[in-house]
């Protein structure tokens, strides 16, 4: 098995990234928290490395001594929150999106690990849209499988 990466892969791994915050999105807005935490706790198990240890995770509205989300429940907290250890999570993938556009300036291939650089283009149900400067690192397993061992994500600079 090829276990070298194709820009295809890494595109597809990026767009499964942004299905999955809408499908946590949409889950919420249907079915409400319990069935949203469900989903994102699939969703961390499949995309995320944190089985093998910790992730590194810099989400894009936390700060302060939890800026950085290290351990799953960290990331779980910063996706639907609703946990009173990071009492500053309101749940970044419970907001109303409804479109989700990775725009990459670099893509890095290196065998079994892939490194991204770019923007994220979000969308809500008003239409507004968010752009966050978007930084990840993907590995493949012997199995093919692809997983995110460091994300980092922030709004972009502005005087």
């Amino acid at each position: 098995m090829n276990l070298n990466f194709t820009q295809a892969e890494v595109i597809a791994a990026q767009n499964g990234w942004c299905d999955a915050l809408l499908s946590i999105s949409s889950t919420y807005a249907n079915s409400g928290i319990g069935a949203a935490t469900k989903k994102a706790e699939a969703v961390i198990d499949k995309a995320y490395a944190y089985q093998y240890g910790p992730v590194a995770f810099a989400p894009t509205l936390a700060s302060g001594k939890q800026t950085f989300r290290a351990t799953r429940e960290g990331a779980l907290a910063y996706f639907v929150g609703n946990n009173p250890a990071y009492p500053s999570d309101t749940g970044f993938a419970l907001r109303p999106w409804r479109k989700c556009e990775v725009v990459n300036e670099v893509i890095q291939l290196n065998g079994a690990q892939a490194i991204t650089m770019g923007n994220v283009d979000l969308t809500d149900s008003t239409g507004k849209v968010t752009r966050v400067d978007k930084t990840w690192s993907f590995i493949k397993e012997p199995d093919a499988s692809v997983r995110i061992v460091l994300h980092h994500s922030s709004l972009p600079f502005s005087n």
